[in-house]
């Protein structure tokens, strides 16, 4: 590649998003800044009542006040600059601006695939092991578990995101997406991604592989657990305990394999219509699911939609 051709990092990136179908950017802008507003409602208020109510001090609310405050943080490195793009004839990025939003949605994804898992075994020390889950689960392992989750996700963000933007970028660095995301990055380097590719392959064993075994064993167990309580009552007393965990992470998980997970069109007649579907479904990766999340566990859990009435109650008495 001639030199010529390279763009050094100051010039920046510009993301393409939905120029291609002006007329749904506008729809869109609505229906995300909407979105985008219940995900920090709906999550602000998981995290208050995490906190604020005593009865929900245990293991299982630690990590939902983990999950909600992970969700905002992921969708605050992207949304914004969503919609903002939906707004501006030149959708431009900065190098340092799109740096930072790869790292924070990197780490953030990464995060709650280990935070998930934490869950899992929470629920499993919880339903097949009752005795001895105050010790297991004590705030001695429970705290170190979530922190755990949170390094190894920024640890996996360092090393993806200083790999991607070292490399040399060809052309005009337009960015077939909504924002900055790795994928779409590593098509404008114009020098050898093997390095990267065999790194992310790696990181998806871990972050994806691992987790996705673990809670599927985990979930084995709770099952088989549950169907030898002999009470219905007692069975389902015991499954709705795991039931808004298991939904999250079917969700999640299966957001994320249809993903990066379904073959590419061979046909360059449909790579348009392909690109423009790995993007909406990005953006229901990024969008829809941490808006879920809230909904879920307030539907699914009698006791965070007891302490949200008993808060708005205070805060109804107080004024």
């Amino acid at each position: 590649m001639d030199r010529s051709n390279r763009t050094t990092p100051t010039m920046g990136f510009i993301l393409l998003g939905l120029s291609a179908q002006p007329k749904l950017e506008k729809t869109f802008f609505v229906l995300i800044l909407l979105m985008y507003l219940v995900i920090l409602l709906g999550n602000g208020v998981l995290i208050l009542v995490t906190i604020l109510d005593s009865h929900l001090h245990t293991p299982m609310y630690f990590f939902l006040g983990n999950l909600s405050f992970l969700d905002i943080c992921y969708t605050t490195s992207s949304v914004p600059l969503i919609l903002d793009s939906f707004l501006t004839p030149r959708k431009t990025i900065s190098f340092s601006a799109c740096a930072v939003q790869m790292f924070l949605s990197f780490a953030m994804g990464a995060t709650e695939c280990v935070l998930l898992s934490m869950m899992a075994f929470d629920r499993y020390v919880a339903i097949c092991n009752p005795l001895r889950y105050p010790v297991v689960m004590s705030k001695a392992a429970y705290v170190p578990m979530a922190a755990s989750s949170w390094a190894a996700g920024i640890t996996n963000s360092v090393v993806q995101t200083s790999q991607a933007m070292r490399l040399p970028f060809c052309g005009d660095n337009v960015i077939n997406h909504f924002t900055c995301e790795i994928l779409a990055v590593l098509k404008l380097a114009c020098a050898d991604i093997s390095i990267n590719v065999i790194s992310m392959a790696a990181a998806n064993v871990i972050f994806l592989g691992i987790p996705v075994l673990f809670i599927s064993f985990s979930y084995v167990f709770i099952i088989a657990t549950i169907l030898r309580i002999p009470s219905a009552e007692g069975r389902k007393k015991a499954f709705s305990t795991c039931s808004a965990h298991l939904t999250v992470v079917v969700v999640f998980y299966g957001t994320i394999l249809f993903m990066y997970g379904k073959p590419k069109s061979k046909d360059p007649r449909g790579a348009d219509k392909e690109d423009l579907s790995d993007q909406l479904m990005s953006l229901f990766y990024g969008v829809v699911t941490p808006m879920l999340n809230p909904v879920i566990y307030s539907l699914r859990n009698k006791d965070v939609r007891a302490a949200v009435r008993k808060l708005v109650s205070q805060k109804h008495f107080t004024q």
